[in-house]
């Protein structure tokens, strides 16, 4: 007499997760085990994951811990429903981009905005509070059983340590944006609502930021919502939550904050041309001095100038996909302040070829005259060619 599984789970749904992590390029585990050993006995271990899963024996394996540097200093780790409207991260159909756009067409309408930071939320965030969220939205004993074994799973260290986990979900996890965003839907898009109807706001992941009408009200929210941070066992950063007035031409009021950054853009007023022809500060975003130097110190650590044994085609290979999806994120709103990291850009590839080629060794103006020769030649040879800033 063949045993029943407990837990109802069809072959189906394991090999479909599979594909999932396949196409998102996932990574070997601690294990080690990556596609190409997986798949040469690909049945019989789908089949061990799938039976073990369904007998409610399975337990997720330790979580490499890996550190990666903040852009702000110190590190993150990082660990291999229904939702709100300006719920932007991680989500089908939405992005930082359009979190963006929609921030600045409020900061016409609202001279006020709260911008938050959430301290650590994905290492703080409380399992009971989370698996209260998840009860709302998931009937299935087996999936409730795995998250909770899943978000237990001890952290190992790259040199064999073991750090156990009381709270938190690994960022880089598979699951892990789903869940930061669940736990935060209810903890602030929906207390928003209820507490705030008429304060808008944009949130991407733990960064977001809320529009208000008059300093008074900000404040409010401010005070409310560290009290908020506080019930659901999380803190507002102090240093990078700020209230910001959007001053230009029709603001003038005197506020000693005038300026934030959200997802990469720099809001605040610039001195532009109008349609009437008249030169006046307007409240706009461009790609913040951050992005800026943090994509220009990524460029220079490719080190170009010491690969001599390549082409410029090469070259263009190397560089073309990095500054592919650079531009296309900040050529969105306002191309031109760009400029500087694309001229940098084109300064690397110039020591390129210094390095390269004898003739324009010790020669700077030689190689630029070279390039801008190549640029006429072949314009599409660079993405940033195509650009028309430069």
């Amino acid at each position: 007499m063949n045993k029943s599984k407990p837990y109802e789970i069809s072959k189906t749904i394991v090999l479909e997760a599979y594909k999932r992590v396949k196409r998102n390029k996932g990574s070997a585990g601690i294990d080690g085990i990556d596609f190409e050993d997986f798949e040469e006995n690909f049945k019989d271990n789908l089949y061990k994951i799938w039976n073990r899963m369904s007998s409610g024996s399975y337990f997720p394996s330790p979580v490499l811990a890996v550190e990666i540097p903040k852009k702000d200093g110190g590190k993150r780790r990082l660990g291999i429903p229904i939702f709100h409207q300006d719920s932007y991260g991680y989500r089908p159909g939405k992005s930082a981009l359009a979190a963006v756009g929609k921030a600045r067409e409020r900061t016409w309408k609202y001279d006020y905005v709260l911008e938050l930071d959430i301290k650590g939320l994905f290492d703080n965030i409380d399992h009971g509070l989370l698996m209260k969220a998840i009860e709302k939205h998931v009937e299935e004993k087996w999936i409730k059983l795995y998250i909770v074994r899943w978000l237990e799973t001890p952290f190992r260290t790259i040199d064999g340590n073991i750090i156990e986990r009381k709270s938190g979900t690994p960022q880089g996890g598979v699951i892990s944006p789903v869940l930061a965003n669940l736990f935060m839907h209810y903890a602030f898009d929906t207390w928003m609502d209820r507490n705030y109807p008429n304060c808008p706001f944009e949130r991407y992941a733990d960064d977001a930021i809320v529009h208000c009408k008059t300093l008074k009200e900000t404040e409010e929210v401010r005070k409310s919502l560290e009290r908020r941070m506080e019930e659901v066992k999380l803190e507002l950063h102090p240093e990078k939550t700020q209230i910001v007035y959007c001053k230009d031409k029709d603001r003038l009021r005197d506020y000693p904050i005038t300026e934030f950054d959200f997802l990469g853009y720099t809001f605040k007023a610039m001195y532009i041309k109008c349609r009437d022809g008249k030169m006046r500060n307007n409240f706009l975003c461009y790609v913040s001095k951050k992005s800026g130097k943090s994509f220009r110190d990524k460029i220079k650590s490719l080190e170009l100038h010491k690969r001599t044994g390549i082409t410029l085609q090469m070259v263009s290979e190397i560089l073309n996909p990095l500054v592919r999806g650079w531009i296309n994120y900040f050529s969105k709103y306002n191309p031109s302040a760009m400029k500087y990291t694309l001229y940098i850009i084109e300064e690397r590839i110039i020591k390129w070829a210094m390095c390269k080629f004898k003739y324009f060794r010790g020669r700077k103006m030689r190689a630029k005259t070279w390039l801008s020769q190549v640029k006429k030649r072949e314009p599409d040879l660079f993405v940033h060619w195509k650009v028309g800033i430069l």
